[in-house]
């Protein structure tokens, strides 16, 4: 390369470097590979530690942000731009995420946890060494716990599946998704009556 295209990689590189997200999303839209190298620079490090948080594992956190930015540069073109990139990029993490969770959890979940004030309420399921028909009873009770989950609207089941799946506090959940404290809690709170009808 001769002094005048180093100079323009450069000065391409400068300005890739500066340009805000949505300008390197614009041009890696149009194939500008550079640009989405940028994207993935700016923001692969929050997404591991996000799936660090919700994971708690190093080696599954490594697997969702390999899973991220696949899904990520093949749906760009879907991107409307309509909330930020980086908020973009962490659904995809957390719904990775919980895949992965969902994935190592082969049984049913020994409970479902919903917070009341500081009491804990929990819809036992049974243990799988109980007999042939309690057992066939508490698997159907857990799969139309989870049916009437992914009903729920995104905003809600977003904050069940964290806090339950992830076992995180209302107050990791929030800062996981985004949002208040007092947010967090109030989604929750809709979303445990919005399941406890349908389960009803």
């Amino acid at each position: 390369m001769d002094i005048y295209g180093a100079e323009d990689q450069r000065t391409t590189n400068l300005l890739t470097t500066a340009s805000t997200d949505e300008v390197l999303v614009a041009a890696a839209k149009l194939g500008d590979h550079p640009a989405f190298a940028e994207l993935w620079e700016r923001h692969s490090n929050t997404t591991f530690r996000l799936a660090y948080r919700i994971t708690k594992n190093r080696e599954d956190a490594e697997d969702v942000v390999q899973d991220v930015w696949m899904k990520a540069h093949t749906h760009l073109h879907t991107f409307c731009g309509k909330a930020k990139f980086s908020t973009w990029l962490t659904r995809i993490t957390i719904n990775s995420s919980l895949m992965i969770l969902r994935r190592k959890r082969a049984h049913p979940e020994s409970a479902m946890e919903f917070k009341d004030g500081e009491s804990w309420q929990k819809w036992e399921i049974a243990d799988r060494t109980q007999d042939t028909e309690t057992l066939y009873a508490a698997n159907c009770r857990a799969e139309r716990l989870r049916l009437a989950v992914s009903r729920l609207r995104p905003s809600l089941r977003c904050v069940v599946e964290i806090y339950h799946f992830g076992d995180f506090s209302v107050k990791t959940t929030a800062g996981v998704t985004g949002i208040s404290i007092a947010a967090a809690k109030s989604r929750l709170l809709r979303a445990k009556a919005v399941l406890r009808r349908a389960l009803s």
